[in-house]
């Protein structure tokens, strides 16, 4: 589903899901398979849970900029840039999915009272290529639909795990 086609209750909806389906998705998996990576090259499921920690920071927080400045001016930041400056990968995946739960609800703790107004509050970004215009429902949009995405790669990654 294109990140336009999100109405603002479906974005709240995927966001909402996001943490407990991954829980669900990983439940009675050990360490070992939540670091294992099933395609020898690809990602483990903590490789993509500490992916959409490193997202979640990156656009959450330019949610927050938009809703605390009039029309800003934000540099692009790459959330697998951004990611090295963190330790998620090293991170066991339960802690970090406490983590991922935890900042998740404090972002919907913004979303859902704002009126429908807000979520049109924009901002210039810069920095990667032509200057674009972002507001907070393409943010939180962009957020929800590429965390669909990954969940799925978790899915059939804890569903090779359990075949080992």
């Amino acid at each position: 589903m294109p990140v336009h086609s999100l109405t603002i209750e479906q974005t709240l909806i995927l966001l909402t899901e996001a943490p407990p389906r991954i829980a669900a998705l990983t439940a009675g998996l050990t360490r070992d398979r939540l670091r294992a990576d099933p395609n020898n090259g690809g990602w483990s499921a903590n490789d993509v849970l500490a992916h959409l920690r490193s997202c979640a920071d990156v656009w959450g927080g330019w949610i927050t900029a938009l809703l605390a400045q009039d029309h800003p001016t934000l540099r692009a930041v790459n959330p697998r840039t951004w990611i090295e400056k963190t330790d998620y990968l090293d991170q066991d995946f339960q802690p970090s999915l406490q983590a991922f739960a935890a900042q998740r609800a404090e972002l919907l703790a913004v979303l859902e009272p704002l009126p429908p107004e807000s979520w049109a509050c924009s901002a210039t970004v810069t920095g990667a290529g032509k200057a674009l215009e972002r507001t907070v429902h393409f943010y939180a949009g962009w957020l929800a639909a590429h965390e669909r995405a990954h969940i799925k790669q978790i899915q059939t990654i804890a569903n090779a795990m359990r075949m080992r």
